[in-house]
This record gives C-alpha cells, structure tokens and sequence, in this order.
C-alpha cells in the first residue's frame, strides 16, 4: 500500500489496563500518520490554515486487527484513495513488521476557516497527488 510510512513508537501511557495499546489511541496514530503525510508534501496544516483552508475529519472507520503493546515500533501507512470536489478518502495501515495491526478509512472534507465545505483550489489537491494510492 504505502504511499507515506510514519514510525511510531507505543509508549507506556499508550496502553489500556490489559497492556494493549487503548482502542482511541489508534485514532491518534491515523491522525499522526495523516499530518506527517501533509507536511511531507508540503501542504502542513498551519500554511493551509494560513490560507484560509481546513481538512476536517467527517468519517472515520477503524478496524482492528492486533494488540500492539508498549515498546513496540509500528509503521503508520498513509494514502489518498479517492479525490471527491470537496474532500478525499484516505487509507490507513498500521503495522508491526509485517503485521497488521489496525486500518481505516477516513473521508477528509476541505473547509473554509468557519468549516463550510469548499471546492479547494488546484494547487491542494495537485499537492496530495504524491500520496495517491490509484491514478485520479
């Protein structure tokens, strides 16, 4: 799949009371691997900000599939799936080696500074093209 790898280390206070990391800290790991993933192609979230532009999670689908536990290193893979007017579709995988660990899908939607959905100029979604999975 990848488009963009992030590493990650689990931490201690990453874990849940059975020693596995907490089922929201995987929405922390999406969230890490996407902003890695945009600042790698130069579209970070303070420029877009500055330009009057927000992505906004609207969907959200995690998937589960392995326990990781503290101390180990995960890879976060990072894609754009689909490009829509107004937003994109994003698929995720963490890994442990050659694990997976957990997946999502997450639909992405391009906002003004007051969050209203806008049809982004060309130059964000050319920007993400480096992290398309499929040809657009």
């Amino acid at each position: 799949m990848p488009a963009h790898e992030t590493p990650h280390r689990v931490r201690f206070h990453e874990l849940d009371p059975y020693d596995h990391v907490n089922h929201a800290m995987y929405v922390t790991y999406f969230e890490i691997g996407r902003v890695d993933a945009l600042d790698s192609v130069n579209l970070g979230l303070d420029a877009l900000k500055v330009d009057g532009f927000q992505f906004v999670v609207t969907t959200l689908e995690v998937r589960f599939r392995n326990a990781a536990t503290a101390g180990e290193d995960l890879t976060i893979s990072t894609g754009v799936s689909k490009f829509g007017r107004a937003s994109t579709v994003w698929a995720q995988e963490i890994r442990r080696g050659e694990d997976r660990v957990a997946t999502a899908e997450v639909t992405v939607a391009v906002t003004d500074r007051t969050g209203k959905p806008i049809r982004p100029p060309a130059y964000i979604f050319e920007g993400l093209a480096p992290l398309a999975l499929d040809p657009r």
